[in-house]
């Protein structure tokens, strides 16, 4: 029997991989579908590979990455464009591929595909691996000057798509109540929104950002579902305000690596939280 699990195949900022065996500890052992809707680069997902799962991120150009490795076609054509981006990779065609966004009418002309492979490139050629976006929802990270560069593992991409495709996964890319709406009792929601701020933390995953109102409506969408009877965990940074907002549930703290900062220094470990409701 095949046992080999997906990987994420982008890094993205809060990513779960270095944690994922202090969250498995708090997955319940029984769910019906499973919904994570900030899912970024699916570690916790692919680890679980549940049978039924709504996957939801507010990153349009992240999700169209995830619908594309739903079709085979689609994902045979996207690793071709990969191939063509790593052959092509130079720091001028690095800033020409990030720039391609910027005539909007011209980037919504683009094949799925040809979007996909520019997400995972730029993932792949960036500073330090760093999604994010300015004011007008335009990539804006700089090039991590290397010569060479490795977009995709072959095998893992087919192994995500293999998933996909045996199982019943659906893709959304909306606000994360409103991916929840159709959650039922046993069900398992993973909250792991981008985090209560210790200070100037990275919190732009989309243009919007996400403030102390948007931690606020999370915290009711989580107790809308504890009500409903479904099984709900959240992680977050070990803040007094999140303290203060969840004090009727259960706390986890743990420690972690900060990993995505561009000033190096301010990588080290910190406190955060895994919070459940059963």
């Amino acid at each position: 029997m095949n046992t080999l699990k997906p990987k994420p195949f982008v890094k993205w900022a809060g990513g779960k991989r270095q944690i994922l065996d202090k969250l498995k500890k708090y997955v319940p052992l029984e769910f019906n579908t499973y919904y994570e809707p900030f899912v970024g680069g699916g570690a916790l997902l692919f680890e679980l590979t549940p049978k039924s799962a709504v996957i939801n991120d507010s990153n349009q150009e992240l999700m169209n990455v995830y619908k594309v490795l739903l079709d085979y076609e689609e994902f045979a054509k996207m690793c071709k464009e990969l191939n063509k981006h790593e052959r092509s990779h130079s720091e001028e065609y690095y800033y020409k591929i990030r720039d391609l966004d910027r005539d909007l009418k011209k980037y919504q002309k683009l094949a799925n595909y040809q979007k996909a492979a520019r997400t995972i490139y730029l993932n792949k050629a960036c500073f330090n691996g760093l999604y994010r976006v300015n004011s007008k929802g335009l990539f804006n990270v700089p090039f991590n000057k290397k010569n060479k560069v490795s977009t995709y593992d072959a095998s893992n991409l087919l192994l995500v798509h293999t998933y996909f495709v045996n199982n019943d996964i659906k893709i959304m890319s909306t606000d994360f109540e409103k991916s929840v709406e159709n959650c039922q009792e046993n069900d398992f929601v993973y909250f792991d929104p981008p985090y209560d701020t210790l200070n100037n933390s990275f919190t732009s995953y989309t243009e919007e950002g996400f403030t102390k109102k948007d931690q606020e409506r999370l915290f009711k969408t989580f107790k809308k579902l504890d009500q409903k009877g479904v099984k709900v965990m959240l992680s977050n940074h070990n803040t007094d305000f999140i303290k203060e907002l969840y004090k009727d549930y259960n706390f986890h703290v743990i420690t972690a690596k900060r990993n995505i900062n561009s000033n190096g220094n301010k990588r080290g470990l910190v406190e955060e939280v895994i919070i459940t409701n059963y």
